[in-house]
């Protein structure tokens, strides 16, 4: 796999481009791209906010600049290109690398892709309280209105032998871990959680987790 800091002219073409940064949503999609093992350049996108003048003439591309808003017209990260493909949302993305590449990763029939996209949607209706916690905006209500759907999801995981789908790491678990992360300062949650508490480790534990996380950590803060 090539560095996010690879020279594309030295390793031959890379069509596959992830726009965006680590301090993202992109952490989902960069996760999916390490774990199938695939060339992919990460185009640095940085987000508008983080900027005191985002339209300086020496800005870097960001989220407004006009040069990313002609590939994503909503102005946010991440964004993938993939030849004539450009796709938005980084839960989408991810579903459709793994969707495209296949492996373990990837459903194995029509059942397991309804659970896939069913944990996926169930996992954004619960992002916004986990971001709560990460961005200690109001931590202590999130906390609580996250302790009925963290047993819905631990009984879950307990059903499916610590997975979502399948009994086995797929990119259901990627979506859903990358959205629980944001929930993990908020210890009592897990506690209360066993099942939850071990796959999250179990995920986190992943190489591809790791580098990905490495990486990000190396950014810009």
């Amino acid at each position: 796999m090539l560095s996010r800091f690879a020279n594309p002219e030295e390793n031959g073409p890379m069509p596959l481009k992830i726009y965006g940064c680590l301090r993202s949503r992109a952490t989902r999609p960069v996760w999916a791209a390490k774990e199938l093992g695939l060339d992919y350049e990460i185009v640095p996108v940085i987000q508008a906010y983080r900027l005191p003048d985002p339209a300086a003439p020496d800005a870097p591309l960001n989220t407004a600049s006009p040069a990313f808003r002609a590939i994503n017209p909503n102005g946010l990260i991440p964004t993938l290109e993939d030849d004539d493909l450009i796709l938005h949302e980084s839960l989408a993305i991810a579903l459709y690398l793994v969707r495209k590449h296949g492996g373990p990763l990837a459903p194995r029939d029509a059942k397991e892709e309804a659970l896939t996209t069913m944990w996926t949607l169930w996992g954004r209706g619960i992002e916004d309280d986990c971001l709560s916690i990460m961005l200690k905006r109001e931590p202590e209500a999130a906390a609580a209105r996250l302790r009925a759907p963290f047993a819905v999801l631990d009984a879950g995981l307990k059903a499916g032998g610590g997975h979502l789908v399948g009994g086995r790491f797929t990119v259901a678990d990627i979506n859903l871990a990358e959205i629980i992360r944001y929930a993990q300062p908020a210890k009592p949650l897990f506690e209360a959680a066993p099942n939850v508490q071990a796959w999250i480790a179990a995920c986190q534990s992943r190489p591809a987790f790791q580098s990905m996380m490495k990486e990000r950590a190396a950014e810009p803060a």
